[in-house]
């Protein structure tokens, strides 16, 4: 692809997984262009009350599982022995695909059986906006298998008239169910489905039953069933083909899907109840109906009685235009570092106008990253934020508009520093589960204070030594930002001479590398939450490692610890040699020379996991030749070993993958799986999970867009038994058949879909214009009584330096958003409509037993 591709294209190129939730609708030039988006954010934090044991040990190994329907998309770790276990398990993915309930579990961890599900919190899609941003106790309500339910059945009702062998006319009714889509994963493969369809009245309960179908979650069933619905006695004149109306009310049609269990027991996988009187008027009824749980009088008497989970949900869902629409918001946006003074400027505004400042710093860094905006415009927020700063040793502690985009931005640029500086330690930290208490009171039975002392102060050491060396792997954009900070933080206390340093180190110690090593499932540097001794050793050294980093910085003899213990054990430390090696770290990451990383000469981890992959034709055995194995991707190839570890069984250098793309479900009849095609055979692999797979295609993607040879075509389906199943080719060298998701995009700085972020952006000012509109009224307060005044409280909390160009602002960013307004309202129109209830996109929500 050209430099020059439009930014919508190069979006699209960026993020191939994300943009396969679009939803076109057919014959729709302007819908085929909007991409539909969806992410899930959040926290799983804790539960509390769970049901005990009813034996003497009460306590319970407890996890929590993410759901999208009934397919787990996320674990946490086990938290052993609590009827209150501590998760705190931050959690971002996007979503591929439509569903129906986000749902969290709580199970019970068993060895020798199967983890015993406690209870569940099941939301619908259309109410987790009423949740977003809200940390919030949900009641967890029982499990029952007959609840759990997925899918949909497309179904034909008609009405026949039949005449009898003496010459009489009855009524037929035909039942033709179609196919079903969407139906759960048994055990993580695809089930054995089947259905009986149920004539059921006062006085009958006709039954029949479909052919099982193999190993498929959208079985296509096309079966017919005749059921007689009137007797012969019963006709009348009136209407040949009108039920009467006494019978008509009381039948009604019931189809229940079921898995086929063979040896077991057979699995309820949902049902539908369809009333005969909806052919009162028509002689055809067809339409798509969602499956419902069924009742089968298992009511507990106090949900309560399960226990309660803490959530914190964000789901946001982004109708995504083409992208010439985005073009007068982006540019007045990208303007915001030069407008004077930057309170006037749109990107503030969003910071002041939203609820929380941390859904507008979100896409806002990212935009400004992406146009190399980001360093200009947090140099000029923190300028405003040090006007308020009095004392130098408080220099950017707050929780500002500066201090949040500089926090996002070290997360987004900083993840391969800390990978390369902090993940080798703290796996070793992590693993050894060595004791570093030196709490006194904290102590267990038989721990030596000594002993602890010293494992703390060696990894202290370890860690503390690593990142004074890493000024060289430091991305230069925080460098050029520490640059900025340190001068105007001189400019603002010119007579402390400490505070270009502190000024510094308030970011990279206090708020990047001390946050990561308390907290490194959040930078992806672990899995999950470590365990308590964990926690407690990890947040002893992050502690250590601050104070070091702000002692040093402000060259002072004591250290800022309120316990005895701690002092005693920062005295360690108090050498000049610490303090020497923190300055010197700080003015190399803060200078203007360009950094390069010395981790180009090291291959990157970015991403590794268990999954199933295909073997690579060296036998004919096809569709059981399925292995697990440990997958594992650098910045230079792709492994996959029998357990972690242990030698690589097989491995793709990066340089030689062509294309990486979704694999057709009806190649193996398994889902989510997706293919790596590289210069020998393409691989294939199974993901265990939706989410998993479009993340491994979206990184895949990542890390070979810029390879040569790259393919413009692929092959959607497999090839097996010496013929490609989607155009039936018989080479295998043949041309793909179905254009490549992804084409190599422009050489950008960093992968953001910057039409995405501008979305965002817009719906925030959507949802904050109330809040606009008084500041705009603020303004002309403002503007007219020469300053604010003390009654009216409504603009108080905002910052309103220029009335004047402020209000200019603020009309330019209205004016944008009514003509966004537009194109929006159109696509909502279209789409409504063209997704009429009872399609396969807006199926029916049927009657619940």
């Amino acid at each position: 692809m050209a430099a020059a591709a439009p930014a919508a294209a190069r979006a699209a190129s960026e993020a191939p997984a994300a943009s396969a939730t679009a939803e076109p609708e057919a014959g729709d030039e302007d819908s085929r262009e909007v991409r539909v988006l969806q992410s899930l954010r959040g926290k799983i934090c804790e539960a509390k009350n769970l049901l005990p044991y009813l034996g003497p040990n009460k306590m319970r190994d407890c996890f929590c599982t993410i759901n999208l329907d009934q397919e787990e998309v996320y674990r946490t770790q086990v938290v052993e022995k609590s009827l209150s276990p501590f998760f705190s398990e931050e959690f971002y993915f996007e979503i591929p695909r439509t569903f129906q309930y986000l749902s969290f579990y709580v199970y019970d961890k068993n060895v020798l059986q199967r983890d015993l599900r406690i209870g569940k919190v099941a939301i619908k899609k259309e109410d987790l906006c009423n949740h977003s941003g809200k940390e919030t106790w949900f009641s967890l309500q029982p499990v029952d298998s007959n609840s759990e339910v997925q899918g949909k059945v497309h179904l034909e009702l008609k009405l026949n008239e039949l005449i009898t062998e003496n010459g009489t006319v009855c009524q037929q009714l035909v039942v033709h169910i179609k196919a079903c889509h969407g139906l759960p994963l048994i055990n993580g493969q695809s089930c054995d489905p089947y259905a009986t369809v149920s004539l059921v009245g006062p006085s009958r309960n006709d039954q029949k039953k479909t052919k099982v179908k193999k190993k498929t979650s959208n079985p296509q069933f096309n079966e017919i069933f005749y059921f007689e619905v009137t007797r012969s006695s019963s006709y009348t004149r009136k209407s040949q083909f009108q039920v009467e109306e006494e019978d008509i009310e009381k039948l009604e049609i019931r189809i229940d899907l079921w898995n086929n269990g063979n040896l077991v027991q057979d699995v309820f996988l949902g049902e539908i109840k369809v009333p005969v009187n909806v052919l009162r008027n028509d002689s055809s009824h067809q339409a798509w109906y969602l499956l419902q749980p069924r009742d089968n009088g298992n009511k507990s008497s106090k949900t309560d009685d399960l226990g309660s989970l803490r959530l914190n949900i964000c789901y946001t869902e982004d109708y995504v235009l083409p992208s010439e629409y985005y073009g007068p918001l982006k540019t007045l946006l990208l303007k915001s570092p030069d407008v004077q003074p930057i309170s006037a400027s749109a990107a503030y505004i969003l910071g002041e106008i939203c609820r929380d400042k941390n859904d507008a710093v979100l896409p806002l860094v990212r935009l400004l990253l992406h146009h190399d905006k980001l360093v200009p415009f947090a140099t000029a927020v923190a300028e405003l934020d040090l006007k308020d700063t009095q004392d130098a040793n408080t220099i950017f502690r707050g929780n500002s508009l500066a201090t949040r985009c500089l926090d996002e931005m070290m997360k987004i640029v900083g993840g391969h520093y800390l990978k390369v500086t902090l993940k080798p330690i703290l796996d070793e930290i992590c693993e050894s589960s060595k004791s570093c208490e030196i709490d006194p009171i904290k102590l267990k039975e038989g721990d030596n204070v000594e002993n602890n002392k010293e494992n703390l102060r060696y990894y202290v050491d370890k860690l503390f030594s690593t990142i004074v060396k890493s000024s060289m792997s430091c991305p230069t954009v925080m460098c050029d930002i520490f640059y900025s900070l340190r001068q105007i933080a001189t400019q603002r206390f010119p007579n402390d001479p400490h505070v270009q340093y502190s000024a510094v180190s308030s970011f990279v110690f206090l708020r990047f590398f001390a946050v990561a090593v308390v907290s490194p499932h959040t930078f992806h540097l672990r899995p999950h939450h470590p365990d308590a001794q964990t926690v407690r050793t990890l947040t002893l050294i992050s502690k250590t490692i601050q104070t070091l980093g702000s002692w040093g910085s402000l060259s002072k003899s004591k250290s800022s610890f309120k316990e005895t213990f701690m002092c005693e054990f920062f005295k360690m430390f108090q050498e000049e040699g610490y303090i020497i090696a923190v300055k010197k770290f700080l003015d190399e990451i803060s200078s203007t020379e360009t950094k390069e990383s010395s981790g180009t000469s090291e291959p990157v981890h970015l991403k590794e996991g268990e999954m199933y992959k295909r073997a690579q034709g060296r036998t004919r055995i096809g569709k059981k030749n399925f292995k697990k194995r440990w997958f594992c991707l650098t910045s230079r190839e792709l492994t996959y070993h029998k357990q972690p570890g242990k030698d690589a069984i097989y491995t793709i250098p990066v340089k030689n993958i062509l294309a990486v793309e979704k694999l057709e479900e009806s190649s193996f009849n398994k889902k989510n799986m997706f293919q790596v095609i590289h210069t020998e055979k393409p691989l294939y692999v199974q993901a265990n999970n939706c989410v998993e797979a479009n993340e491994w295609i979206d990184v895949l993607c990542r890390v070979s867009r810029c390879n040569q040879n790259r393919l413009s075509f692929y092959h959607p389906s497999a090839y097996i038994n010496g013929n490609w199943l989607c155009c039936q080719e018989t080479s295998e060298n043949t041309l793909g058949c179905k254009p490549c998701t992804a084409g190599v995009p422009a050489d950008i700085q960093i992968d953001i879909d910057e039409d995405r972020e501008t979305e965002r952006i817009y719906s925030l000012f959507t949802l904050s214009l109330l809040k606009l509109q008084k500041m705009e009224e603020a303004c002309g307060t403002i503007a007219v009584y020469q300053g604010p005044q003390k009654e009216p409280d409504d603009y108080s909390n905002f910052v309103i330096e220029d009335s004047v160009t402020t209000f200019k602002t603020i009309q330019q960013i209205k004016s944008i958003i009514e003509k966004l307004d537009e194109p929006h309202e159109k696509y909502r129109k279209k789409r409504s409509s063209s997704a009429k209830y009872g399609s396969k996109e807006n199926p029916i929500v049927g009657k619940i037993s």
